[in-house]
């Protein structure tokens, strides 16, 4: 299936799902730009450009970008140093600028040594954030800013101390729009429901938040008691008119590029985003269902594009994000076609009715990233890694908890550390063989494996294997390995799926003994037989 086929048929689902990321990005957005101390309308500038100019550069499918919390701390302490946000956008242009140099020096590459164990930790501790962080907003209690992953909170308080304080500060309307909010979800979704039209095609997030807004107008017009008021609704700042709505943006001060402050601080925000985005990126290929690959480069690029932009109009840093990527594959995102959609409906939204954008309930949005944050996090996910042995559940299970209980980039940082160090310490050193003749008048290329494949060849594979062309005939052949890592029964099992829509006639040979690992999980759809 070609990319022109594959937007037309998911062109109603992607522009749904687009709509849908919205309204999760939205209050993120914001909250980000709290946490940063930056002009609240920042992040929404930041979410606009992320979704229009990075989704249309970018060649990922899945991917949605926007401000992220793991910049957050650099950006406030760069206001602090330089004493203006203005000044900062300039060192938000330079870091632009050095990873458009990462893209073009392939950089983009050390994505592919991510190992999956990291990446699978990655997700499931962004989904148990998601569900803490939340816990507190469906409860009616939002000082807690919006969109902060990490374990410290800027005001000082942590994740499970802005959870203690819902027992004294319960909201019940907020409760009540929660409840009715998770409730209407889970019926949304059941497969009885899924067969009508109506259903599949309205999302239903987009049902909660509707319902909660009505709910909440009944709670101000008959019970006064359960109204949900300011400071528990979205807050977007209005514009009374096209030049007040300009206003909102800001420019750079090009004076600061002789401030060798501005560097380091460009070097951090680099360096911080690109780490970020990259990991989006292979986690995004992760969840997508037609296992696609991103070029990891091309994404540097891209995010570098998007930065500029956003530093020369007054936006926060732009990376990839996991939560926003994860949701939008669950609304049924399949093409970029989302991730524009996501930006196009923020800008026209936020210019047109920000008004209703602000009857949101909180409470709403946090029964619509509760669900995301469970999937994300199922006990399925915990059980097929525990089963692939110790040496990818360790790195797995230490990712979750550096990341819970610091952020993201030391998740990364430490996670990938722990990874790497089982894999040298057993010295896995491996290769594999290729060969090409003429069968039946057609191109035919032979992959074997070679006696010890582990992760270390994980770069090499993929990028092999996504470098043939459509059209061919393919054998793997795993007859004389006696290891095969389990992130290379990964890369197989996404050729298989990818191979179909590049028309590859595919053979395995050998591949179905998965005990050649240290221990084995098994896929439900898995078919070890020729493709």
């Amino acid at each position: 299936m070609g990319k022109i086929e594959m937007h037309k048929k998911h062109f109603a689902t992607d522009a749904i799902s687009g709509f849908v990321v919205f309204l999760i990005a939205l209050p993120l957005c914001l909250g980000i730009s709290m946490a940063s101390g930056a002009p609240l309308f920042s992040g929404i500038i930041a979410g606009i450009i992320g979704g229009i100019v990075v989704g249309f550069l970018s060649n990922s499918s899945v991917n949605v970008s926007g401000p992220a919390a793991s910049v957050a701390l650099v950006i406030l302490t760069a206001i602090q140093t330089l004493g203006s946000f203005d000044a900062v956008l300039i060192a938000i242009v330079v870091a632009g600028v050095f990873q458009i140099i990462l893209g073009y020096l392939k950089a983009g590459t050390i994505a592919y040594f991510f190992p999956n164990a990291m990446i699978k930790g990655i997700l499931a501790s962004i989904g148990l954030i998601l569900i803490l962080k939340q816990i507190p907003h469906a409860f009616g209690v939002d000082g807690a800013f919006q969109g902060t992953e990490s374990f410290w909170n800027i005001d000082g308080g942590n994740t499970f101390s802005e959870i203690a304080k819902i027992f004294g500060y319960i909201n019940w309307g907020a409760v009540i729009v929660t409840i009715v909010s998770l409730i209407l979800i889970l019926l949304w979704e059941r497969p009885v429901f899924k067969k009508m039209l109506f259903f599949k095609y309205f999302p239903s997030a987009l049902a909660a938040v509707v319902v909660s807004i009505l709910l909440n107008e009944v709670f101000v017009a008959s019970y006064p008691e359960f109204a949900l008021g300011e400071g528990h609704l979205v807050e977007l700042p209005v514009a009374t008119n096209a030049s007040e709505f300009f206003s909102f943006f800001s420019f750079p001060d090009f004076g600061q590029l002789a401030n060798f402050e501005i560097y380091g601080i460009a070097l951090s925000i680099m360096f911080i985003a690109s780490l970020e985005s990259l990991l989006s990126t292979e986690a995004g290929d992760k969840l997508d269902p037609y296992k696609r690959r991103t070029s990891t480069n091309r994404e540097l690029k891209a995010q570098g594009i998007g930065n500029i932009v956003a530093g020369l109009v007054g936006g926060l840093p732009i990376t990839a994000v996991i939560v926003r990527t994860s949701a939008n594959v669950d609304a049924g995102g399949r093409t970029k076609t989302a991730t524009i959609t996501h930006g196009v409906v923020m800008l026209l939204c936020v210019a047109l009715i920000p008004f209703i954008l602000n009857k949101i309930p909180l409470a709403a949005l946090a029964a619509v990233l509760f669900v995301v944050g469970s999937k994300l996090t199922s006990f399925s996910i915990y059980k097929s890694v525990y089963k692939q042995g110790k040496k990818q559940f360790l790195p797995f299970i230490i990712t979750i908890l550096v990341v819970m209980f610091t952020d993201l980039i030391s998740g990364i940082l430490i996670g990938g550390t722990v990874a790497v160090f089982f894999i040298l310490r057993d010295n896995y050193k491996n290769a594999y063989l290729y060969d090409k003749i003429t069968r039946d008048d057609k191109d035919h290329i032979i992959v074997k494996l070679a006696q010890e494949t582990s992760f270390l060849n994980k770069a090499d594979i993929m990028l092999f294997l996504d470098h043939i062309p459509e059209n061919k005939s393919v054998t793997i052949d795993g007859s004389e390995a006696k290891f095969i890592h389990p992130d290379i029964y990964d890369i197989i099992d996404g050729f298989k799926i990818n191979a179909k829509t590049k028309n590859i006639q595919l053979e395995l040979i050998n591949l179905d003994d998965r005990s050649k690992s240290e221990s084995f999980w098994r896929d439900p759809q898995h078919n070890p037989k020729s493709v």
